[in-house]
């Protein structure tokens, strides 16, 4: 080929080529420039990520003091230690079917190695936890007037002992660490913390500088707790041991402070130490809430055998929560209780029952205590 023309037919190779270029793209517009046709308009609308929607829930339930007096222990001995498994066993499935159970285990679980007390200085055998975790409990809380009864080794054998079974612990504590971090379970995408508190120890002062062995009801520390409680979860439960022993309604101070720990971000409050039942009622807070306060949940397993105090009732309550890509929600509803009692003959044979097995009248006049501020309450038997 002439050297000459070498650049011309290079010329028109190009032109050529981009001439076919040009006229791909030509069809390639033309094509996306077509009408999409449907064959129906029935299509789902797009919605914006401010309006998608998720709801979550969850079940609660809760009992109240479990104080294991001497002859409960003695009548769960057995051959290589104790078994308080059978005293549980009708009340069970009410305690396991939630997503989460609480219990406050009033007597400390030392075990028997620093041998086994009574009132009115209690160290419990470990077995006891051992029956709790069989029930289904997930939850105990420590902060109590017995907290301190056998001082340091005691609380140090039952922590232990509760993170060997791998129980959920709260309220008494081996550090200052410890004690400031806050107690957490997620179930079914909501978070739940846990606090406790008591308003005295029977006396006994923890030794100087180590005041979180056991949590003390001060409103100024359950207000900062709270708050760092709501930081990291969505609904916050509190358990207060309070009020009069054996009276059956609350006093004026419980009152006060559950209003006052419902105000400063506590969603559903667990009153113990009266050792008898005191109704339950709802708390409405300025931002918008519902708060749920039960003021004594009784006894759950003692050796008290005064009538009522034998009587006790298991909590259930349903958290729900919705959520949005701006914001979540918390709602509590449904409470409901189930009653119980401790059978025992001739301080023998201990066991929970069903308080509607042992005495239909005294069940209704229960159900009807229980109901003193909430009419429509249920009860789940």
């Amino acid at each position: 080929m002439n050297p000459l023309r070498k650049p011309v037919f290079l010329l028109l190779v190009a032109a050529t080529l981009l001439l076919a270029g040009c006229a791909i793209d030509t069809v390639t517009v033309a094509e996306e420039q077509q009408p999409i046709v449907f064959e129906s308009r029935e299509l789902p609308v797009a919605t914006s990520p401010s309006e998608l929607s998720v709801t979550r829930s969850a079940s609660l339930s809760a009992v109240g003091d479990i104080l294991i007096h001497e002859r409960v222990y003695r009548d769960a001995q057995a051959a290589d230690g104790y078994n308080f498994t059978p005293m549980l066993q009708r009340v069970t499935p009410f305690l396991e079917t939630a997503d989460i159970t609480i219990a406050n285990s009033e007597s400390i679980i030392g075990g028997s190695e620093i041998g086994l007390s009574s009132y009115p200085s209690f160290n419990s055998p470990y077995e006891v936890g051992d029956a709790l975790k069989d029930a289904g409990v997930d939850v105990v809380t420590l902060a109590n007037n017995h907290t301190l009864d056998r001082g340091i080794p005691a609380i140090e054998n039952a922590i232990h002992y509760w993170d060997q079974i791998g129980m959920i612990h709260t309220g008494s504590y081996l550090s200052a660490d410890d004690r400031s971090e806050i107690t957490l379970i997620t179930r079914n995408d909501i978070t739940f913390s846990f606090l406790s508190y008591t308003y005295g120890t029977n006396g006994i002062q923890a030794p100087a500088g180590k005041d979180y062995l056991v949590n003390r009801i001060d409103p100024l520390i359950i207000q900062q707790d709270l708050k760092r409680a709501r930081d990291v979860s969505d609904v916050v439960i509190l358990s207060l041991h309070f009020g009069e022993e054996y009276q059956k309604m609350p006093n004026a101070e419980q009152i006060e402070l559950a209003q006052f720990s419902a105000k400063n971000g506590a969603d559903v409050i667990l009153g113990h130490h009266p050792h008898v039942l005191q109704p339950p009622e709802w708390i409405s807070t300025k931002d918008g809430r519902k708060a749920f306060v039960i003021y004594s949940l009784g006894n759950f397993l003692s050796g008290q055998d005064e009538l009522d105090r034998q009587i006790g009732a298991i909590l259930h309550l349903d958290v729900k929560k919705e959520t949005t890509a701006n914001s979540s929600t918390i709602t509590l509803q449904n409470p409901a209780f189930t009653t119980t009692f401790v059978r025992s003959a001739n301080s023998k044979d201990y066991e929970m029952d069903l308080l509607k097995n042992v005495d239909s009248n005294l069940n209704v006049a229960t159900k009807a205590h229980l109901s003193t501020w909430i009419e429509d309450l249920q009860f789940i038997e």
